[in-house]
C-alpha cells in the first residue's frame, strides 16, 4: 500500500508534555489537509496517511511540507513487517547501473533480525538482481530505507522530503506581527510562526500620503503567510493623523523613533484587547537608524506589559531575502508602494537617541489622544487563502 510517513522532530526533546505537542501537530495536518480525502495513523515515533488518490498525492504533499513541527516525510510503500514481504518490495526498487547502499531502521526490537544484518542481507539480494550495480555505503546515488515499525508494518522507500521543522503552530501562544509591506516582517512572521507562535497581524497605513494599493500589498503577504499559519487577524490602522501632528510639534530627526514608540503603544493596546502575548517586528541590529540598539531600547521602553521578539535581529540582509524567496513573499515585498515609515522621512533620523530628549519631544503631543484615534479606526479583516 502507498503512504506517506512522516516524522517530527523536536517533539523528541517534550518531556511529559509530549502529548500536548502532538495533539496539537495533529491538529494542525488534519486542518492543512482539509478537504482532502485520507486516513491518519499514529504509530510511536512516526505517522501515516494512507487511503488517498493518486491524484491527490502530490498535492497533499506539498501541504504537508508547510506544516511547523514536521521535520521531513516519505512517500512509502506498507507491508507487513516480515522478512519475505520486506525483500519482495526492496527488490521492485530498480537500481541497475547505478551505486547503492540498504539503511534499515528497526522500531521494533521484535523483528528477528538486526539493522545491520538484515541491510546487508537485502544489500545482498539487491546487488543479485541489479545488472551492473554496487554498493557505496559513503556516496550512493541511491539510498533504500526501510523503516520497521513497532504496528508490526515496514515501509520502504528511497526519498526523504525536508518539511519545516520547528513547532506545531499555536503550541507557543499568540503574538501580534507589526506587519509592514516590506521584506523582513513577513519573515519575522513566518520565524516566530516556525517557534509554534500563531499570529495576528497589525498594519499601519497613512493614506493619502500611501496608496491604497499599498494596503493591498500587505493583505497580499498576510494571504502569503496564511498558507503555514492559517487564517489571519489583520488589523489596519490609520497612522496618518499621527505623522502629520508629529511633522507639526516634533524636531525633524526625532520623528521616526516617536512615530515608532507611538506604535508599540497602539500594538500593545491591540494585544491586550485581543489576548496576545507578544508583539513581534522584522528589526534587525544595525539595519537602518530606527534599528540601532539606542533606538530599539528607546522603542521598546513605552511598553508595560508586552514583550518584543526580533526574530530577524542577527539576520544578514540577505539571508533575510534568502527566506523571504522560500517563503514566497519576496517579490510582493519589493513592489513599489510606498509604507507609512517612509513618508515625511527625515534627511538625518537620529541613531542613538537619548529617552530623555525623546520623552521632551514627545511631549509636545497629546500622545494619549493619538493612540486612541488610532484605535478608533481600525478596521479588521480576516485573511485566509481563499
Amino acid at each position: 500500500m502507498r503512504v506517506i510517513l512522516l516524522r517530527f522532530g523536536e517533539l523528541y526533546l517534550k518531556g511529559h508534555n509530549r502529548n500536548i505537542f502532538e495533539n496539537t501537530l495533529i491538529d494542525n495536518i488534519r486542518t492543512m489537509l482539509k478537504g482532502e480525502d485520507f486516513k491518519f495513523e499514529k504509530t510511536f515515533g512516526r505517522y501515516v496517511i494512507s487511503n488517498f488518490s493518486q491524484d491527490a498525492e502530490s498535492r497533499i504533499v506539498l501541504k504537508l511540507q508547510k506544516v511547523f513541527g514536521l521535520y521531513s516525510l516519505s512517500i512509502a510503500t506498507e507491508v507487513d513487517a516480515k522478512e519475505q514481504d520486506i525483500l519482495e518490495e526492496v527488490l521492485k526498487i530498480d537500481c541497475r547501473n547505478n551505486t547503492f547502499k540498504v539503511f534499515v531502521k528497526r522500531a521494533d526490537k521484535a523483528f528477528p533480525i538486526s539493522s545491520m544484518d538484515f541491510a546487508k542481507k537485502l544489500g545482498e539480494e539487491v546487488l543479485n538482481k541489479n545488472e551492473g550495480s554496487s554498493v557505496d555505503l559513503y556516496n550512493p546515488n541511491k539510498t533504500i530505507y526501510v523503516d520497521i515499525r513497532l504496528n508490526k508494518k515496514a515501509y520502504i522507500f528511497s526519498d526523504i522530503i525536508k518539511c519545516q521543522g520547528g513547532l506545531p503552530l499555536g503550541s507557543s501562544g499568540k503574538g501580534l506581527l507589526l506587519l509592514s509591506g516590506g521584506i523582513d516582517s513577513p519573515v519575522a512572521g513566518y520565524l516566530m510562526a516556525k517557534r509554534g507562535m500563531k499570529l495576528e497581524a497589525l498594519h499601519f497605513y497613512s493614506y493619502p500620503y500611501t496608496s491604497l494599493l499599498a494596503k493591498e500589498k500587505v493583505i497580499t503577504l498576510a494571504r502569503k503567510l496564511c498558507e503555514y499559519v492559517g487564517e489571519i487577524k489583520l488589523h489596519i490602522v490609520s497612522f496618518t493623523t499621527v505623522q502629520e501632528e508629529i511633522h507639526k510639534h516634533c524636531r525633524e530627526e526625532y520623528m521616526i523613533t516617536i512615530m515608532r514608540r507611538i506604535m508599540m503603544r497602539v500594538a500593545e493596546k491591540i494585544c491586550d484587547k485581543n489576548d496576545l502575548g507578544a508583539i513581534l517586528t522584522g528589526e534587525s541590529l544595525g539595519q537602518v537608524a530606527s534599528q540601532t540598539m539606542q533606538s530599539m531600547t528607546s522603542t521598546e521602553n513605552v511598553l508595560e506589559k508586552k514583550p518584543v521578539f526580533r526574530p530577524c535581529i542577527a539576520m544578514d540582509k540577505e539571508d533575510i531575502m534568502a527566506v523571504a524567496k522560500n517563503i514566497d513573499t519576496y517579490e510582493t515585498s519589493i513592489l513599489p508602494y510606498e509604507d507609512c515609515c517612509t513618508v515625511f522621512l527625515p534627511k538625518n533620523p537620529i541613531i542613538k537617541p537619548i529617552l530623555e530628549k525623546v520623552e521632551h519631544e514627545e511631549s509636545f503631543l497629546d500622545i494619549d489622544k493619538l493612540v486612541e484615534g488610532c484605535l478608533g479606526s481600525e478596521e479588521i479583516m480576516r485573511i485566509t487563502l481563499n
